[in-house]
C-alpha cells in the first residue's frame, strides 16, 4: 500500500528549495521552518439529539512579518495537524507572491459536515470561534472560507466575534455574504485567478486558448468558476469531476449545464452525453490544460509521468508532491503552482478587508480589474524569475514569496 505523502514534509522541502536558491540566512531559515503559534482546541458541541460531541480543532499562525495572519478554516474528517501547518506555510508564501500585506495562517476542525445539520454546524462554528477569539481580530488573524466552509460560516464567525467584542467588526473575517460587508466577486475569485493564470501560461508557451482542451478535477467553488471563466475565454472543457467521480466528453461539456446538473443531483456523475471516468483517470487525460482543484497530493511520483497536459494550473493547495514536480518539469509540463494559481481568493479577501476597514464597497468591475492586475503582475514576477534562474515555476514562486517574507524578517530584526 502506498504511503500518503505528508503535506508538512512537502512544505518543508519547498522551503529548503527556496532557502538554497535565495542563499537564505540560516537564522531566518530556522524562524520560518516552524509556525510562530500552534493552537489546538477541543470543541464541545451539543448535537440535535442532545448528545455532546467534542471535536478537535486547530489554528496555525505561521508568520506575520508582512502583516496580520490570513488563512481559511476547513471542516473535513481528514483534517490533520500536519496538513493545517502545511497550508499555513503556503498561505505565507502565497501572500508574498501576490504582494499583499498579510502573513499565513490556517484553521481546521476534524468533522464530517456532510453528516451535520445546519444548526449543528452553526454551534460548532460559534464554539470554535469563541475558543480562538483571543488570538484573532482584524489586525491579528483574519479567517476565511476553505473546504466545506462558506459565506454563511463566515457570517457566524463575524457575529460571534462581534458579540464578544461588543460592537460589529466585519473586518475580522473575509468571505462573508455581500449583505454583511463581503466583497463583490469574492465567491468566484479563486477560480477567476486560476483562469487568468491559465491564460498567462498559455501565452508563455504559445498555446492558443481558442478550443484548448481543459480537464478539471474538483467541481466545487474553485473548479466550477475556473471552468466557467475558461469556457468564456474559448476553452473546451472535456472533463470534470467531484468526490463521487468524473465525466468525460471529447466534444466538450457545458460547465453551466454541469453546475445545474450537480445542484440537482449532488454530483456531475451521470450527466447525459458524457462517459464516466475516475478522478485518477482524469489526471492522465490527453488535454492542453489540467486544473487539479480538489485536495492535496493527487499528482505523485506514481502518476506524474502519465500526466499528458501541457499546462497544470493548481487550483487546490498542494496537489503536486515535490517528487512529482521533478517529473513534470523533466517532461516539459508547465506547472503554475498553487501559491500563484489559487491566490485570487486571498487577493480579493485582502480587497474585502480594505473595504471593511474603510467602510467602503467596490463594484464588481472594480474588483475584477484590481484582481486581474494583481494576478498578471504576480505571474509576470514569477515567470521572469523562472527564466532568469532557469528553474521551474514553483521554485520561482517560492523565491518570490519566501524572499519577500525573509526580507521583511531581516528588516524588522528580532525584539526583544
Amino acid at each position: 500500500m502506498t504511503t500518503k505523502p505528508n503535506p508538512f514534509q512537502n512544505a518543508l522541502k519547498q522551503l529548503d528549495i527556496a532557502a538554497e536558491l535565495l542563499k537564505m540566512d540560516p537564522d531566518i531559515y530556522q524562524m520560518l521552518k516552524e509556525p510562530k503559534r500552534v493552537v489546538t482546541v477541543a470543541v464541545p458541541v451539543r448535537m440535535d439529539s442532545g448528545e455532546v460531541i467534542t471535536y478537535l480543532g486547530y489554528r496555525i499562525q505561521h508568520n506575520d512579518a508582512r502583516g496580520p495572519y490570513k488563512g481559511g478554516i476547513r471542516y473535513h474528517p481528514d483534517v490533520s495537524l500536519d496538513e493545517v501547518k502545511a497550508l499555513a506555510f503556503w498561505m505565507t508564501w502565497k501572500c508574498g507572491v501576490v504582494d499583499i500585506p498579510f502573513g499565513g495562517a490556517k484553521g481546521g476542525v476534524i468533522c464530517n459536515p456532510k453528516e451535520m445539520s445546519r444548526s449543528e454546524k452553526e454551534r460548532l462554528t460559534r464554539r470554535y470561534t469563541s475558543m480562538i477569539a483571543p488570538l484573532m481580530g482584524p489586525y491579528i488573524d483574519i479567517p476565511a472560507p476553505d473546504v466545506y466552509t462558506d459565506a454563511q460560516t463566515m457570517a457566524w464567525i463575524m457575529d460571534t466575534y462581534s458579540q464578544l467584542t461588543g460592537y460589529r467588526v466585519p473586518e475580522c473575517v473575509t468571505g462573508k455574504p455581500v449583505s454583511l460587508g463581503g466583497s463583490e466577486g469574492r465567491a468566484e475569485a479563486t477560480g477567476l485567478g486560476a483562469a487568468i493564470c491559465a491564460s498567462e501560461a498559455a501565452n508563455a508557451i504559445g498555446l492558443n486558448l481558442k478550443d484548448a482542451t481543459v480537464a478539471i478535477q474538483g467541481f466545487g467553488n474553485v473548479g466550477s468558476n475556473a471552468a466557467l471563466f475558461l469556457a468564456e475565454m474559448g476553452c473546451k472543457i472535456i472533463a470534470l469531476s467531484d468526490s463521487r467521480g468524473g465525466i468525460f466528453s471529447p466534444k466538450g461539456i457545458n460547465p453551466l449545464a454541469a453546475l445545474r446538473y450537480k445542484e440537482k443531483t449532488g454530483s456531475v456523475v451521470g450527466m447525459a452525453g458524457c462517459d464516466e471516468i475516475t478522478n485518477e483517470e482524469l489526471l492522465e487525460l490527453e488535454c492542453d490544460i489540467l486544473l487539479p482543484a480538489a485536495l492535496e497530493n493527487v499528482i505523485t511520483q506514481e502518476n506524474a509521468s502519465r500526466v499528458k497536459a501541457r499546462i497544470v494550473v493548481e487550483g487546490a493547495n498542494g496537489p503536486t508532491t515535490p517528487e512529482a514536480d521533478k517529473i513534470l518539469y523533466s517532461n516539459k509540463v508547465f506547472v503554475v503552482p498553487d501559491i500563484l494559481a489559487n491566490a485570487g481568493g486571498v487577493t480579493v479577501s485582502y480587497f474585502e478587508w480594505v473595504q471593511n476597514l474603510n467602510r467602503d464597497h467596490w463594484n464588481l468591475a472594480e474588483v475584477k480589474r484590481k484582481l486581474e492586475e494583481k494576478m498578471i503582475s504576480a505571474f509576470k514576477s514569477v515567470y521572469e524569475t523562472s527564466v532568469k534562474y532557469n528553474i521551474d515555476m514553483r521554485a520561482a514562486a517560492l523565491m518570490v514569496g519566501v524572499g519577500r517574507v525573509a526580507e521583511a524578517i531581516k528588516t524588522l530584526g528580532i525584539w526583544p
